[in-house]
């Protein structure tokens, strides 16, 4: 399972970015697909994730502000971020589960203040 994530960037707080992650293989074996995040100095913590239903949670710091999608058809999740600030600074990383875990490599998002 190869999961590559894109989109991160510089964003002064209150904006907004959109990261997409491409998985490799067949997307309907990825039961449950997520976007995880790493600050420095701070665990792992999962943000958003999708099933193959369409049922979405979230972490409670992200809620009204991040949208987490999946388009099986193309292969890809997509993670919307709205309104953020400088605690959502950290590396993003896809992350699929078949039945075993897999992440990705992940991107940098950086929210000035």
């Amino acid at each position: 399972v190869q999961l590559q994530a894109s989109g991160g960037g510089l964003v002064q707080t209150g904006g907004s970015l959109r990261l997409s992650c491409a998985a490799s293989g067949d997307m309907w074996s990825y039961y449950i697909m997520a976007w995880h995040r790493q600050a420095a100095g701070k665990q792992r913590e999962s943000v958003a994730s999708v099933t193959t239903s369409g049922e979405t949670m979230y972490a409670d710091s992200v809620k009204g502000r991040f949208t987490i999608s999946r388009d099986d058809a193309k292969n890809t999740i997509s993670l919307q971020m709205n309104n953020l600030n400088p605690d959502d600074t950290a590396v993003y990383s896809c992350y699929a589960y078949d039945g075993e875990k897999h992440w990705g490599q992940g991107t940098l998002v950086t929210v000035s203040s």
